[in-house]
C-alpha cells in the first residue's frame, strides 16, 4: 500500500504541492486566528462535580462571587486605610471607571470587613466583580477599564490581579512565548539539520514541514473552537508537539530517501522507485508512529476537563497533520527535487555503497552524521560504535537489564510523594503584576480571604437552621471563620476561612471533613471553592486513569502486533515506556515541586503540582516513546526477516537507527527546550518533563533496556499463537515483497 502511494504521489507530485500551497494560504490567513477564540480560563475544572454543582446554584441564586478582578493598592510609608486621603484616591480611581463594565464593587470602606486590610494597614484592595452574561463578555469588559485600573493618585500605586486578570496576563504571556520560542528554535533547527544532513536543501525540508505543522496546528485549533471551548494553553503545547514531531518524521522520509536516491542516482524512474521504496519503510513507520501518538492521545478525550479534552481534540489534529505532510508533502517535494535534494552541500559526503541491501525501515542514512551509513550498506551489519554497544549490552543482558530498571525505579521514586495543587497566577513569572497581587493577598492579609471554602446550602429557609450549620462548619478543626455571604430564598451561601495553603494536603483533607458536616434537616449542601475543585479533580482523574490505562494499551499493543506480528515486543514496549515515565515524573517532582534547579530554569516552585499535567505528560510521552520503538523495531524486524538472527537483526537495527534515533531526539529537545523558556510554569514543567523523557528514552532505554530485553528473550520477541500469526499474515501492516530483500541465508 505505501509503495503505491509512493508511485502515486510521484505522477501526482505537482498537483499535491498546489493543494498544499492553498492550504498554507489559508493556513496563514484564517488559521492564526485561533489566538482571538480561545478560553482564557483554562478549564481545569470538573463539570458536575460537586464544587462545580456549588458554583452553579451560588451564581443562579446568589450572584456571582468570584473576584474577575482584584485592584491592590498600595500606600507609601506611614500611608494607612484610616488616611481620609487614602480612601479618596482609592473611590475616584474606581469611581472614573465605566460604570457600564463594572456589576459590583467592594472595598474595605463599603464592607468595614477586616480581610480587605493589610497587616501593617498600607495595603488594600478593591474586588470587581464586571458586567457581562458570559465569559466573552466579561473579558470584553475588562479589555475596555484595564489600563485605567492601575491609575490611581495620592501617593498610592495599584496593581491588577483576579480571575479575569490573571487569565489576560496568562493569555498575553502564551501569546508572546509562541513567538520567541518560535524564533529561538527555527535557526537553532536549521543549523543542526544542516550539520546532521550536510546540505542546505535536504536540511530545510523537515523544517518546512515543521513551518506546516506550526499553522496546521493552529488551523485545527481554530476549527475545534466552533464546536467546543479549546483552553488557551492548547496553543503552546500542541505547537511544540507538532513541531517537534514533524521534524522527526520529515528526517526520517528524507534520509531514507537521500539513502534510496544514492543507489541510483539517474533519471526519472530511479527517482520513482527511490519515493517508493521509501513511503513502503519510512513512510509505512512514520504512519505507524502516527497513529500510535494520535491513539495515545485519544485517552484525554476520556476526561471531563475541558482542558484536557481540548488538548487531546488538538494534539490528535495536529499529529495527524504532521503525518499528513510528511507522507504528501514531503514525498511531492523529493520527487521534485530528486538527485537535486542534495544540492547546497556544505561538505563532502562518503559515497555510500552500491551493493547490499535496503537500509533501515526509519529511514536511517549516511547523512546523520555520516555515522548511521558507515557499515549499515549490507545486510546484517552491525559494525560501528552503536552496533558494538548493542553486542557489549547483549553479552551481559542481565546486568544491563537490572541496573537500568533500577535506576529508572530510583529516578521515579519522588513520584510517589507529589503534592497536588491548582492553577492559579504563581504560574506568571516573578514579578508579573498578577503574581504579585496573589502573593501579597496570601502574605499580608488573611489567609485564603478571596478564596474561601465555600458550603452552598439549598432546600431550606430556616435561618435558625442554617445558622447552627454555620457554628457546626466553624467548629471543624482548621476552619478559623465562617461568615454567610449571600441569602435568598431557601439558598444560602457560608464562606469558610481557613490557614492551610489551598495547595496542601491539609487543605484538602479540610475539605473532605467540611463535606462530612450534617446540612440541615430538610436541606442539602455542595461544597465549593478553589480546594474543593482540587478535591474534585483528583476523584474524577482517579476515576478515569484506568480507562485511559484500558484504552491507550490496548491500541498500541494492537497497533505494535499488527506492524510487527509479535504478542511479546507489544507488552515489552509498554512496559518500557511505564518506566520511562515514571523515571520522567520522578525527576518533575524533583524540580517543579521541591525546586531543584529553578533558579536556572526561571521559575518559582510552589510546593505542588496541577493534576491534569502529569495525565497530559503520560499522554504525549507514551506516544511519543512508542514513536522511537516503532523506527527501532521496524528496523531489528526488516533485519529478523533478512537474516532469521534475533542478535544479529537486534544489534543491526541499534545500528542503523542509533544515529537517527539520537538526531531525532536531539532536534526534538530543541523545540520543546525552547518553548521550556515559556513564562508559564507548568507548560515549562511539561517542556524540560518531555525533555528529560526523550533523553532517557534515546539513551537508557533504546540503547541499554532494548538490546538487553531482547537479547534474553531471544526468538520469543517474534512469538505469536497461531491464530494471531494468521491475522498478521492477512492484516499485518508490512512493507511490500518488493521494498526489501528476502531472506539472505536460512538461521537454523
Amino acid at each position: 500500500m505505501f509503495e503505491r502511494w509512493g508511485r502515486w504521489v510521484h505522477r501526482r507530485r505537482r498537483w499535491v504541492l498546489a493543494a498544499a500551497g492553498a492550504a498554507l494560504v489559508f493556513a496563514a490567513v484564517w488559521g492564526t486566528g485561533v489566538f482571538g477564540a480561545l478560553t482564557s480560563s483554562g478549564g481545569f475544572s470538573t463539570p458536575d462535580s460537586e464544587s462545580a454543582t456549588a458554583m452553579k446554584i451560588a451564581e443562579r441564586d446568589l450572584g456571582r462571587s468570584e473576584a474577575d478582578v482584584v485592584v491592590l493598592y498600595q500606600g507609601a510609608a506611614g500611608r494607612t486605610v484610616d488616611d481620609p486621603a487614602y480612601r479618596s484616591a482609592v473611590e475616584r480611581a474606581l469611581g472614573a471607571l465605566p460604570a457600564d463594565k463594572i456589576a459590583a464593587t467592594s472595598t474595605y470602606w463599603t464592607t468595614r470587613a477586616p480581610q480587605f486590610v493589610s497587616k501593617d494597614r498600607t495595603a488594600t484592595y478593591a474586588v470587581l466583580r464586571l458586567a457581562g452574561a458570559d465569559e466573552g463578555a466579561r473579558d470584553d469588559s475588562y479589555d475596555a477599564i484595564k489600563k485605567d485600573l492601575t491609575e490611581v493618585g495620592g501617593g498610592l500605586t495599584a496593581k491588577v490581579g483576579g480571575q479575569i486578570g490573571t487569565s489576560t496576563a496568562i493569555n498575553e504571556r502564551v501569546s508572546s512565548d509562541i513567538g520567541r520560542a518560535e524564533g529561538f528554535a527555527m535557526p537553532v533547527l536549521l543549523v543542526l539539520l544542516v550539520l546532521i544532513f550536510g546540505g542546505l536543501v535536504a536540511a530545510s525540508l523537515p523544517l518546512a514541514i515543521g513551518g506546516m505543522a506550526i499553522l496546521g496546528s493552529f488551523t485545527a485549533l481554530h476549527l475545534l473552537t466552533y464546536v467546543t471551548d479549546v483552553s488557551i494553553f492548547a496553543v503552546n503545547i500542541t505547537t511544540f508537539l507538532g513541531l517537534g514531531l514533524a521534524i522527526d518524521y520529515g528526517l526520517f522520509v528524507v534520509s531514507r530517501f537521500r539513502e534510496e536516491i544514492s543507489r541510483d542516482p539517474g533519471g526519472g524512474t530511479a527517482i520513482e522507485d527511490a519515493l517508493a521504496a521509501t513511503m513502503a519503510t519510512a513512510g509505512r513507520t512514520v504512519a505507524v508512529s502516527g497513529v500510535t501518538v494520535a491513539v495515545s492521545l485519544s485517552g484525554l478525550l476520556l476526561f471531563d476537563q475541558n482542558f484536557l479534552i481540548s488538548m487531546g481534540y488538538g494534539g490528535i489534529a495536529t499529529v495527524f497533520v504532521c503525518m499528513i505532510g510528511a507522507l504528501t508533502v514531503l514525498p511531492a517535494l523529493l520527487a521534485v527535487l530528486g538527485p537535486r535534494v542534495n544540492a547546497l552541500s556544505v561538505r563532502r559526503r562518503r559515497k555510500p555503497a552500491t551493493t547490499g541491501t535496503s537500509a533501515a525501515a526509519t529511514g536511517d542514512t549516511a547523512t546523520a552524521g555520516d555515522a548511521a551509513t558507515a557499515g549499515a550498506e549490507s545486510a546484517g551489519t552491525a559494525d560501528g560504535w552503536w552496533g558494538r554497544l548493542a553486542h557489549s549490552v547483549m553479552r551481559r543482558p542481565v546486568i544491563y537489564a537490572v541496573v537500568t530498571v533500577a535506576l529508572l525505579a530510583a529516578l521515579g521514586t519522588p513520584f510517589l510523594r507529589i503534592n497536588w495543587g491548582g492553577v492559579d497566577a504563581k504560574v506568571l513569572p516573578s514579578g508579573a503584576d498578577a503574581r504579585v497581587v496573589a502573593e501579597t493577598l496570601e502574605t499580608q492579609f488573611p489567609r485564603n480571604a478571596t478564596a474561601p471554602i465555600e458550603a452552598v446550602v439549598t432546600g431550606t429557609s430556616d435561618r435558625a437552621a442554617v445558622q447552627a450549620y454555620g457554628q457546626r462548619l466553624a467548629a471543624v478543626p482548621g476552619v478559623t471563620g465562617s461568615t454567610v455571604t449571600g441569602t435568598e430564598g431557601t439558598t444560602t451561601r457560608i464562606s469558610l476561612r481557613y490557614d492551610a495553603d489551598p495547595n496542601s494536603s491539609a487543605a484538602r483533607h479540610l475539605v473532605d471533613r467540611v463535606r462530612d458536616v450534617p446540612p440541615p434537616p430538610g436541606a442539602t449542601t455542595h461544597v465549593g471553592g478553589s480546594t474543593a475543585d482540587i478535591v474534585d479533580q483528583l476523584g474524577s482523574l482517579a476515576a478515569t486513569l484506568p480507562w485511559l490505562a484500558l484504552l491507550v494499551g490496548g491500541a498500541t499493543f494492537v497497533l505494535l502486533f499488527l506492524a510487527f506480528g509479535s504478542v511479546v515486543l507489544p507488552l515489552k514496549a509498554i512496559v518500557m515506556n511505564l518506566l520511562s515515565l515514571s523515571a520522567t515524573f520522578g525527576v518533575v517532582v524533583l524540580i517543579f515541586q521541591d525546586g531543584n534547579l529553578s533558579g536556572p530554569l526561571g521559575f518559582t516552585a510552589t510546593g505542588a503540582i496541577s493534576p491534569a499535567m502529569p495525565i497530559l505528560m503520560l499522554a504525549m510521552l507514551f506516544g511519543i516513546s512508542m514513536d522511537y520503538e516503532v523506527f527501532l523495531l521496524s528496523r531489528v524486524r526488516e533485519q529478523y526477516d533478512l537474516t532469521g538472527s534475533n542478535t544479529l537483526a537486534v544489534a543491526t537495527g541499534v545500528q542503523r537507527t542509533g544515529g537517527i534515533i539520537t538526531s531525532a531526539a536531539l532536534l526534538f529537545i530543541v523545540v520543546i527546550g525552547a518553548f521550556a523558556t515559556s513564562g508559564i510554569a507548568f507548560i515549562k514543567m511539561v517542556g524540560v518533563g518531555m525533555a528529560v523523557a526523550i533523553v532517557i528514552d534515546a539513551t537508557v532505554v533504546r540503547a541499554l533496556l532494548v538490546p538487553a530485553t531482547m537479547r534474553l528473550l531471544g526468538r520469543a520477541n517474534w512469538w505469536a499463537p497461531g491464530p494471531l500469526r494468521r491475522i498478521y499474515s492477512r492484516y499485518g501492516i508490512r512493507e511490500s515483497e518488493s521494498a526489501i530483500p528476502q531472506r539472505l541465508e536460512p538461521v537454523p
